[in-house]
């Protein structure tokens, strides 16, 4: 992903014009006025109760230490092999229909990249659909480190990428126990993170990222297919993690940022998802929103008071196991949780 400046947001986020509507109708019906209702009726017209699973924060944090264990899953790696395979078998292990993408993506500086986008569906057979994401591939370069020296080597990505699936594979594994009234798609995109340097001034696009994201978005793994609001998780475990709401979200879905963050209120996370305004971040739910047509938002950490606006961990060597936090997982899955079981 990548923090766009002051300039660029004014060039790719313009303010959504709001045009509101107001329709008061009263319905008038002669000799059914209230009256008298049986017990029956009053128990037809209760709200159903509604059991949502509790996330477990301990094995989210499995999940992530498990992908940190492949070491950096960048393409074209036995380490980024490994962890797709490991990803396959468990989600169909937890019930899944599975699907993948293999591609064949050409980077920015002509690499060629052997990337798979990782797919497993719930209840595939219903037309009302979620669809949750996040990036599993891990920068090839520590280009933000503060040493020179550590520049060149890949990043182990904790927090940048293993977070946001550690949080889905937990969720995938109450969905598989225990069914949620929609279908649910998870979709794991690779080739998000090798994407051109700010400092890279002749081939610093911003289609250069998120390459898997944009070859899903053009060819879904379903003919025709569609969701009723999409959520991307990017860098969700740090400590005390701060999640703003990004200008593409409020653009695209500012009525799915206003469901998730006031869920997240409602159960007492305020104090992660703060209801302020945060950057235009480059990211994959960009290409969902513009290619795919699916309204879909960005719960990614948003730190104002770096150079970066991400934590000082971001794109360096130091993206450890250090900088994820079982708190800030539980309140990020115990979030979606409510939202995902909560639809009809």
């Amino acid at each position: 992903m990548k923090l766009l400046n002051k300039n660029e947001q004014q060039i790719f986020i313009a303010e959504k014009q709001h045009s509101v509507k107001n329709f008061l109708v009263f319905i008038v019906m002669a000799g059914f006025l209230v009256s008298c209702h049986s017990a029956t009726q009053k128990s037809a017209n209760e709200e159903k109760v509604i059991n949502i699973p509790v996330f477990d924060s301990d094995s989210a944090f499995s999940f992530v230490q498990r992908q940190v264990d492949f070491g950096p899953r960048v393409p074209n790696t036995p380490a980024h092999d490994a962890c797709a395979n490991f990803f396959v078998a468990t989600l169909k292990s937890f019930g899944a229909q599975v699907t993948t993408q293999q591609m064949d993506l050409r980077t920015f500086d002509g690499t060629l990249l052997h990337a798979v986008n990782i797919i497993a569906s719930y209840l595939p057979e219903s037309e009302t659909r979620i669809l949750l994401f996040a990036h599993w591939d891990s920068r090839p370069w520590a280009d933000n480190d503060p040493n020179p020296k550590n520049r060149e080597k890949p990043v182990l990505g904790a927090n940048d990428g293993a977070s946001g699936t550690g949080v889905l594979l937990e969720i995938a594994r109450q969905l598989g126990k225990n069914p949620a009234n929609v279908g649910v798609d998870i979709v794991f995109f690779d080739a998000e993170d090798w994407g051109a340097s700010n400092d890279d001034q002749t081939s610093n696009t911003e289609n250069s990222w998120c390459l898997g994201a944009q070859y899903w978005a053009k060819h879904p793994h379903k003919q025709g297919y569609h969701a009723r609001y999409g959520i991307l998780l990017d860098m969700v475990g740090a400590p005390q993690a701060t999640f703003y709401r990004e200008q593409y979200s409020e653009y695209y879905a500012a009525h799915v940022v206003d469901k998730v963050w006031s869920q997240a209120q409602n159960l007492g996370f305020g104090q992660y998802f703060i209801n302020q305004k945060g950057g235009g971040i480059m990211d994959d739910h960009v290409f969902v929103n513009q290619i795919a047509g699916i309204p879909s938002i960005n719960i990614i950490h948003f730190d104002p008071n770096t150079s970066s606006g991400f934590g000082n961990y971001w794109h360096t060597t130091h993206d450890d196991m250090s900088n994820i936090d079982k708190n800030t997982l539980f309140a990020v899955g115990t979030t979606l949780m409510n939202v995902i079981y909560n639809e009809k």
